[in-house]
């Protein structure tokens, strides 16, 4: 690979920023992550440690109702110890990786029991590019229905659903029980859906 960037007049090569692989121990595989310690060479010859976690990808949605309301879900995250409140997301299960929206249609329609007509690709980001690999895809639920009959949420999931205006999302930004990035950035999104009318 040969791709190049600019730095102060100066092209840098892709080679003079790639950390090579030395080693890899494999220390934990999960039902949701791996972990692997990587000894890798620097572009300089030195060599570092690096904490990696593979991630299979995941999905949000940003889902509006008839009356204009983003629907959320509210849940206890164990790693943040607290309740606050997302949209639907989940991750991408074996064989949805290809078709993303798919995993979005299913986590939408367990957490919260509605049915999109369609689903629109706004973004595709990586949220930890440090030490972590999840894509985490963000697609736009149109036109929502309530299903009589949803998909069953999974097990171990406690949840409630709530339909909020933008101005009591962007309060709850502001009270940090919205305090993820895919919510935030699907609320962001929203305001800009609406400045296009849009929505």
């Amino acid at each position: 690979m040969n791709k190049s960037r600019k730095n102060g007049g100066t092209m840098l090569r892709y080679e003079d920023f790639e950390e090579k692989t030395i080693t890899r121990k494999e220390i934990f595989h999960g039902k949701i992550i791996d972990v692997a310690l990587d000894e890798v060479r620097l572009p300089d010859g030195q060599t570092a440690q690096r904490e990696l976690v593979f991630h299979p990808g995941g999905v949000g949605v940003l889902a509006l109702t008839d009356e204009n309301k983003i629907v959320l879900v509210k849940q206890f995250r164990k790693p943040l110890e607290q309740v606050i409140f997302e949209i639907p997301a989940g991750k991408i299960d074996p064989g949805e990786g290809r078709h993303p929206e798919e995993t979005g249609a299913r986590e939408l329609e367990e957490e919260t029991g509605y049915r999109a007509e369609s689903m629109e690709h706004l973004a595709s980001m990586y949220l930890s590019p440090g030490f972590a690999n999840e894509l985490l895809h963000v697609y736009y639920a149109k036109n929502i229905k309530k299903v009589d009959n949803p998909l069953a949420q999974d097990d171990d999931e406690v949840l409630e659903v709530y339909e909020w205006t933008l101005a009591e999302a962007k309060q709850a930004i502001q009270e940090k029980t919205i305090c993820d990035a895919k919510t935030i950035f699907a609320i962001q999104y929203w305001e800009l859906l609406i400045a296009q009318g849009r929505v």
